[in-house]
């Protein structure tokens, strides 16, 4: 068999056209091998047609195994995912054990000797004996001894001292294949793990048959032994790979669905517009949307708030904290219930983003976040807001729009002992203003934020829309229109909020 098949290759994805070249070729160098071994059939009283037949059976395994791990490596299965063996010991998982250093290794010297010049790894993993029942004669080919790591010196090993390299437990395997191949003519093939004289443990592969005399009785048996460890460390690793896999998915499932539950138990409950502050002469119009991120199945940290305070005002709120999933959303709903808390106790917006960087300062699960808290007046008409490092709002008036100033504000948790400004708009009927994270403007790996205003000018741009909306609801409709199809990196929220007429 060509040794260019299993030499070393470059530590590198190959790419998928080489893959399927090896892929035919394995199949036609299998049947060649195919061919050879009928015609070891043809004779199989001759002792070295059966030998010759055993190896072609070896060597079609082999070509199996190398089509199927070719097969994974062009679906994109991981073939090298085993951690290093203990040497000398068992394996983690207490079958396979201390296996060679590397898969790259040569054979050869995987048995503590120099690397001989490559001449194709299969014959180096297999060995051959046969043991003479009538004349007790043991015969072992040089193979057999690298595999079980035996001096040439020492001897081959009888039938009766083999049991003393294999576990114990799989001793009862390997008494069961020779006493039904010697008492019962039945062919040999299992699998048993040795520990060699250096410590090492292998997992052979033994397939034999008995030689029988002109009585019909048993005179010897032969046996070819294939080192299987790299073939089984493999399959493990794979299967190993896909058990996490598999459990991965459904962590990030779970996690997923607590985040996601979470999320709902602590936002507002209301869907469509929702009205404030009827006593003044400019009610507000309200509507809020949650878009998820269109690269990651987990749930963020953003939110979105409207209430009605004690006094008559109204509280509008954005925010935005880093990190996904369970984590982020419980911290989320931390802070957005200390908000609610501090705002109907009537702190003032800028005095509430001091009290949320400290409470985000000291968490057990650091983070940082932006946030926008408003406070609206129904009957002075004004717009009362402090910032923490987040975008600031859009007002609209007549359909065009500007961007308001920001107050000095920076991220929560960022730095102890922040001071937060604050800034104040009057709403005239009519008014619309939209108040967003920056996930709704940084799609698509835009910078977004307040480095690049493409994402604003976007939103300017549907003053007109957002003129001739019905209600809150259908600017918010608009908004998402115009934003929510788009590859967006992170989740964000936008609310629209319309002074009343």
């Amino acid at each position: 068999m060509p040794s260019h098949l299993f030499a070393d290759r470059p530590a590198q994805p190959p790419e998928p056209g080489a893959v399927d070249a090896l892929i035919s070729q394995t199949r036609r160098l299998r049947g060649e091998v195919d061919a050879v071994r009928r015609d070891a059939v043809a004779n199989e009283d001759d002792p070295q047609q059966r030998w010759q037949r055993a190896l072609c059976d070896l060597a079609v395994h082999q070509l199996d195994d190398l089509g199927a791990h070719l097969g994974q490596l062009r679906a994109g299965v991981p073939a090298e995912l085993a951690p290093d063996a203990k040497p000398g010991g068992e394996a983690e998982d207490g079958y396979d054990g201390a296996l060679d250093a590397s898969l790259a290794t040569d054979p050869g010297t995987a048995y503590g000797q120099a690397a001989p010049p490559r001449t194709g790894s299969l014959l180096s993993r297999v060995g051959s004996a046969e043991w003479n029942l009538l004349t007790d004669e043991v015969s072992w080919s040089e193979e057999l001894y690298q595999i079980f790591g035996r001096a040439h010196e020492s001897g081959p090993m009888s039938l009766d001292e083999m049991p003393s390299m294999v576990f114990s437990e799989d001793q009862p395997v390997l008494q069961a294949m020779v006493t039904d191949c010697l008492i019962d003519g039945k062919p040999i093939d299992g699998e048993f793990r040795i520990v060699r004289t250096d410590g090492r443990v292998r997992t052979v592969h033994m397939t034999g048959e008995p030689v029988l005399d002109d009585d019909g009785c048993t005179a010897s048996m032969w046996a070819v032994l294939r080192d299987v460890s790299e073939l089984r460390r493999s399959q493990r690793a794979v299967r190993e790979s896909r058990d996490s896999l598999e459990r991965s998915r459904q962590i990030e499932q779970t996690e997923r669905r607590v985040a996601v539950e979470l999320q709902e138990a602590v936002l507002p409950p209301w869907r469509g517009s929702l009205r404030f502050a009827h006593d003044g002469p400019a009610p507000l119009d309200v509507a809020a949307h949650y878009l998820p991120a269109a690269t990651t199945g987990l749930i963020g940290g953003d939110w979105y708030d409207a209430l009605a305070l004690p006094n008559g005002d109204a509280l509008l709120t954005v925010g935005d904290l880093t990190g996904h999933g369970v984590a982020a959303t419980s911290s989320m709903a931390m802070l957005l219930g200390a908000l609610r808390g501090m705002a109907v106790a009537g702190i003032r917006p800028a005095a509430l983003m001091s009290h949320l960087n400290q409470l985000l300062e000291t968490s057990v699960q650091p983070a940082l976040g932006s946030a926008m808290c408003c406070r609206y007046d129904p009957v002075a008409q004004t717009l009362t807001w402090a910032q923490a490092g987040h975008p600031a709002p859009l007002l609209f008036r007549g359909g065009t729009g500007h961007v308001l100033r920001r107050p000095e504000g920076v991220l929560l948790g960022a730095t102890t002992g922040a001071v937060y400004g604050e800034a104040e708009t009057r709403l005239l009927p009519g008014d619309v203003l939209v108040l967003h994270t920056d996930g709704l403007t940084r799609a698509g790996g835009a910078v977004g934020g307040f480095g690049d205003d493409t994402g604003a000018r976007r939103l300017l741009a549907l003053g007109p829309r957002l003129a001739s909306a019905r209600d809150a609801q259908d600017a918010v409709r608009a908004v998402v229109e115009e934003f929510g199809e788009e590859q967006r990196e992170d989740d964000a929220c936008v609310m629209v909020v319309r002074a009343g007429r």
